[in-house]
């Protein structure tokens, strides 16, 4: 995903995991198969069989920003690779991956291996928009592009 342009990424990436554990609950697919995350807007695809109807879209929308609501702490731990095993798919680590990898846990809502940048709670990530998505039928893949609506002070 590259190095992290400013403190806008935060909000933007910890989404990201909201809406990956979202799609693995609502889907039952893996965590998304491409990213692309940047401040002002960010793109995701997942390996899905069919396109999500507006409805279900809308329904997406709707459960990430009530994971939002609940302002969940956000907690990193470092964990031998051994005990990442049973635990997480390290099939995307490289060879030359340290031992001790970093779990970035979002609440009791989903965790995963990561070495981004992260808002210490939910709350001060804003409102989570799809702004656009469409279906790639010969590659099974559902694009979602989505944005944040900065927090209320």
């Amino acid at each position: 995903m590259g190095k992290f342009q400013d403190e806008g990424y935060a909000p933007m990436h910890t989404c990201e995991h909201i809406i990956n554990r979202t799609m693995v609950k609502l889907y039952g697919c893996g965590r998304a198969v491409s990213a692309h995350i940047e401040k002002k807007k960010s793109k995701l695809d997942f390996a899905l069989p069919r396109r999500p109807s507006d409805d279900e879209v809308a329904h997406i929308e709707q459960v990430v920003n009530e994971v939002i609501a609940r302002r969940l702490p956000v907690h990193i731990e470092m964990i031998a690779v051994g005990e990442a095993a049973g635990r997480f798919d390290l099939s995307r680590l490289p060879a030359d991956a340290p031992d001790t990898l970093r779990v970035v846990r979002v609440g009791d809502y989903d965790e995963c291996l990561c070495s981004g940048a992260h808002v210490s709670n939910t709350a001060e990530i804003g409102r989570f928009l799809i702004v656009t998505h469409d279906y790639d039928e010969q590659a099974r893949r559902w694009r979602m592009r989505y944005k944040l609506v900065a927090p209320e002070q």
